[in-house]
């Protein structure tokens, strides 16, 4: 059974021992959120230049630059996965969520087969998926996995 649920402030990672962030798609994600505002913001100079028949005015082209923002700003979204731990526990932030585990609630750590990322099993047949260990970083994902797994079998007390 588990212990009663923290939230994510309220428990105490101690001295953070492990920080983990995704390599590869931090840089399309950034490639990504230059593209979407390039172009957005080329489409509002270029119909202000030529006539295509409609009727383009300021504010449209305004709406085209602040459409650009939002998407690029939505795509910076996944520049955000994060792992974090310590003596107390792991933080494991998504592109929007943040979720900390003690210890004591990790069974194990684990990389499936063909999974696209790492995940902490839970008690109840439960998992926390690590979107910051991520099949494409390969190396860099491997070396974070067998890390987490150290401190695991380090600070794991059942």
């Amino acid at each position: 059974m588990t212990g009663p649920v923290v939230p994510p402030e309220a428990l105490d990672l101690g001295e953070v021992e492990l920080e983990i962030r995704p390599v590869r798609i931090r840089w399309v994600s950034w490639v990504l959120a230059v593209f979407l505002f390039a172009f957005f913001g080329a489409g509002a100079l270029l119909v202000f230049v030529e006539s295509s028949g409609f009727n383009f005015r300021p504010a449209d082209q305004i709406a085209m630059v602040v459409l650009g923002t939002i998407l690029a700003g939505c795509a910076l979204l996944f520049t955000r996965p994060r792992l974090r731990a310590g003596s107390g526990g792991v933080e494991v932030r998504a592109t929007i969520l943040t979720r900390r585990v003690p210890w004591s609630e990790v069974l194990a750590v684990s990389f499936p087969d063909g999974a696209q990322f790492a995940r902490l099993d839970l008690p109840d047949d439960e998992y926390l998926t690590i979107s910051a260990l991520q099949a494409v970083d390969r190396g860099h994902a491997a070396r974070g996995v067998s890390a987490l797994r150290r401190l695991h079998a380090q600070y794991h007390r059942p």
